[in-house]
């Protein structure tokens, strides 16, 4: 007891020791104002009040009464004001500042790039470089600011904590939400705004969007494109790849609607609005057993879901659309997001809208018809525009509500006229292709471990086409519908921080509209199908220390074909080493809806794809198994993912794959199987981010009914290799370069000597064996500046800069072959080529 007595008194007599040396080195405030009274001939007016208890060092003895001055007001919270050469006012006021700080993660120290830094109550606020770090001007003494990121805890401060003696920036820690599902594993990938999440998947947060070749906007569908195994073999996103399969088999959801529609300008152009969207994560295997419908891929948007409080926005242009959106607080409750984005290309064109424009209509009536009739004329006019709004309401900590619309549309009038004997007739013609979707939500938490979430959406998808033929006095009129609405409920319990079990059960009843009338011959085809999907799913995942693991299993069940499919679902990460970790992920997964691709019936040849439905005779569902495995390291800001893929798809049809060959009009269901490997080597710095990609893969067809049975999938891209730099010049002025090369992709010719067959009294294209040959590899090179600048406080300006295919290479992309109308023992061959040069210029104020 003694012993422990005098350690006390020990602790207390240094702690006194320690203080009064402290203050030793410093003087009451009070003191120093009358030492500079006296050196100086000057007078301070102040309250007692205002300057008690306030002790700093004395000043420099040569210091000026001007250099006192400014030393008293960096020292103290007062501002010190000269009046004349005599009288000096000590006040305490709303005093403006600047800070800095810099924010990093709590477990391993690495900067958090992105991070958001918002001043409460007011528009001001800043993101944090490469660096982790962060500056703000005039910054008010009494104000808070918070800072944020995704997968951390954010946190609060005093702008006074800023205010320091010691002329550095403040060191801010965060630390990582447990209550994520999907943790954040490499918070900066490639560029700022893509992360990687510990589960596999990649994360795109729109907000902090840095760079990247050849964008000038953060387009989600072009911008994951980045990543190995995602190709696009038209450079279209309406016709994303993702390890070997079709476009349809990507699950794209927006705010939990499921989406039937992905591209303007059918597909260069992404028809989601990226001012609101927050984030996009791109998962290729080890789905959660949340979802399915898509055997390929999920691609699930979410737009901002929390009340920021304050009225915000921005407005955008580049030479192809303008945009707007606002964020609007109704009260402390509820809140309203809206935004919005139209085409400018029917107010002028631009040289980005002719290459456009002539790459998006190429092989279509549109630019065929006005080559080959005689005395024609054509003009078309072609606008789209998208639309979101959102309404949150929070009803208490425990309960949030929200409700939200999206409207996609595109819309193409082509006008001809022919002009025979003097007589001109003019005949308008017609595409309309929409996506409505309405969803609404409710997350409820229960308690400390239990939650739910509940949603509900109608989707509906419309292409809808009148193409009149003035040269055969034909009117064609194609409608493809669908209609779809569903709900989900899950319930999340979590035991502790480090499991959280998941169950839940989905309901969508699907509707698909297909119909055809034809004038002269008159002929008139619908036919609709509906379907309804029962599911029920659990998963439990696990995340502590070194271990994650994700385990699963979706029970889906077709009431019409009263058919059950069971899909187990596996995604396990163990770190093996500092720098080391494996992953092995796995999944069955199955899809109801596919689209067919038909190039003689088509709406107008610029949409040549229509959604069906599965029947269980001749379009079966189709289903996939995947599984992967790789080895991921990671050290000083150097990540290398290595990683191997197998994958079989089974019924899929021919009329899915859009082949042009003998295969054409031959109505038969079979499978492909695609394996490969994946490299991604990504360094990043405070100043620069520098990665590589390199893709293998082989992907083969297997019909049965065909001869031969197995031959290359015409997305077989064997080589894929990506690579981009990007470098700050300065703080706010980013350039980013990049090119991509891939293997030709496979095309079938005719038959060498005989290359043309006829039926009765039809010839047609004799073609070889299919996908035996390949086109020229690709090449392209791309560009982008970005420069950053403040127009004023809190109204902040963008300038941004890009070249698609800089060095103007030209590239074929597809190839076929049409009977010579001249010779029909002839073929005459087809080439589609990619974008040339193509520059595009946006600039962007938000507040």
């Amino acid at each position: 007891m003694k012993n422990n007595k005098c350690i006390i008194y020990i602790i207390l007599f240094v702690v006194n020791v320690c203080f009064a040396q402290n203050n030793a080195a410093k003087r009451p405030l009070t003191e120093i104002i009358e030492g500079v009274e006296q050196k100086f001939n000057v007078k301070f007016s102040y309250a007692f009040d205002d300057v008690a208890n306030v002790f700093i060092e004395q000043p420099n003895p040569e210091f000026s009464l001007e250099q006192t001055i400014t030393y008293l007001n960096s020292k103290t919270l007062l501002n010190f004001k000269t009046l004349d050469n005599r009288y000096i006012t000590v006040s305490v006021i709303e005093k403006a500042i600047s800070i800095c700080g810099f924010v990093f993660a709590s477990e391993n120290r690495e900067p958090l790039f992105g991070a958001s830094v918002v001043v409460n109550n007011s528009k001001k606020g800043a993101i944090t470089n490469e660096g982790g770090k962060f500056q703000l001007d005039e910054v008010p003494l009494n104000t808070m600011i918070t800072i944020s990121y995704l997968g951390f805890n954010s946190r609060q401060f005093p702008v006074q904590q800023f205010f320091s003696e010691i002329a550095s920036c403040k060191q801010i820690v965060l630390v990582e939400n447990k209550e994520e599902l999907n943790q954040v594993l490499i918070t900066k990938f490639l560029t700022t705004g893509f992360q990687k999440l510990i589960d596999g998947s990649t994360v795109l947060n729109t907000k902090a969007f840095g760079i990247l070749p050849g964008l000038t906007d953060p387009d989600i569908l072009q911008s994951i494109q980045t990543l190995p195994g995602v190709e696009s073999t038209d450079e279209s996103i309406a016709n994303i790849n993702v390890r070997g399969g079709t476009n349809d088999q990507n699950l794209m959801l927006w705010d939990g609607i499921k989406m039937y529609h992905s591209g303007h300008f059918f597909g260069l152009i992404s028809a989601y609005n990226p001012n609101l969207t927050n984030k996009v994560v791109v998962t290729k295997n080890g789905t959660s057993s949340e979802f399915s419908d898509g055997v390929s891929s999920t691609i699930n948007m979410f737009t901002k879901n929390e009340l920021t409080g304050k009225f915000s926005g921005g407005a955008g242009a580049n030479l192809i659309n303008a945009d707007v959106f606002f964020e609007i607080p109704i009260t402390k409750k509820i809140e309203f997001h809206i935004s919005g984005r139209r085409s400018i290309t029917d107010v002028f064109n631009t040289p980005t809208y002719d290459n456009y424009f002539d790459r998006s209509f190429q092989d279509s009536d549109i630019k065929t018809n006005s080559e080959n009739i005689e005395n024609q004329t054509t003009t078309s006019d072609f606008v789209f525009y998208d639309y979101t709004a959102k309404i949150l309401f929070d009803l208490n900590d425990n309960h949030k509500f929200r409700a939200n619309v999206i409207g996609i549309d595109n819309n193409l009038d082509y006008y001809e006229s022919i002009t025979n004997n003097n007589e001109t007739k003019s005949k308008l013609s017609n595409l309309a292709q929409k996506n409505l979707g309405f969803g609404g939500h409710w997350v409820a938490n229960w308690n400390s471990k239990i939650s739910s979430h509940f949603t509900a959406y109608y989707s509906k998808y419309n292409v809808d086409a009148n193409d009149y033929r003035i040269e055969s006095d034909q009117l064609l009129t194609q409608t493809n519908e669908v209609l779809e609405t569903g709900f989900k409920f899950n319930t999340y319990y979590k035991p502790n921080d480090f499991l959280t079990i998941l169950n839940g059960y989905q309901f969508n009843e699907t509707g698909i509209l297909n119909e055809t009338s034809v004038t002269k011959p008159l002929y008139d085809r619908a036919k609709k199908d509906v379907l309804l999907n029962h599911a029920f799913y659990t998963q439990a995942q696990y995340n502590k220390g070194a271990t994650f693991f994700r385990i699963g299993v979706r029970a889906n069940y077709f009431q019409k074909f009263q058919k059950s499919i069971i899909e187990p679902r596996l995604n396990v990460r163990q770190k093996i080493s500092n720098q080391f970790a494996v992953k092995l992920e796995g999944e069955f997964k199955n899809q109801s809806a596919t689209q067919i691709v038909d190039f003689q019936d088509d709406f107008l040849g610029v949409e040549n794809r229509r959604w069906i439905l599965a029947n269980e005779q001749t379009i079966p569902i189709s289903t996939s198994k995947q599984g992967s495995f790789g080895i991921d390291f990671n050290q000083n800001n150097l990540n290398i993912d290595i990683t191997g893929f197998y994958k079989t798809v089974e019924g899929i049809t021919a009329s899915n794959q859009g082949f042009y060959n003998n295969f054409q009009y031959i109505n038969a269901i079979g499978d492909y199987t695609a394996k490969g490997l994946e490299f991604l080597a990504n360094k990043t710095a405070v100043k620069y981010s520098t990665w590589v990609s390199y893709t293998y893969s082989i992907n083969d067809y297997k019909f049965e009914t065909f001869t031969p049975s197995i031959f290359p999938n015409n997305v077989d891209i064997r080589h894929s290799v990506s690579i981009g730099f990007n470098y700050d010049v300065l703080e706010n002025l980013k350039v980013s370069v990049g090119g991509m090369w891939r293997s030709g992709q496979p095309y079938t010719s005719p038959v060498e000597g005989n290359e043309t067959v006829r039926s009765g009294n039809v010839t047609y294209v004799n073609y070889g064996a299919p996908n035996s040959k390949n086109l020229d590899e690709f090449k392209r090179l791309d560009a982008s500046l970005s420069y950053k600048f403040d127009v004023y406080q809190s109204i902040k300006a963008s300038l941004k800069i890009g070249v698609l295919n800089l060095m103007n290479t030209k590239n074929i992309i597809n190839r076929y072959y049409k009977v010579n109308p001249n010779d029909s023992e002839s073929t005459i061959q087809i080439n589609n080529a990619s974008l040339s040069l193509t520059p595009n210029i946006s600039f962007r104020v938000d507040f």
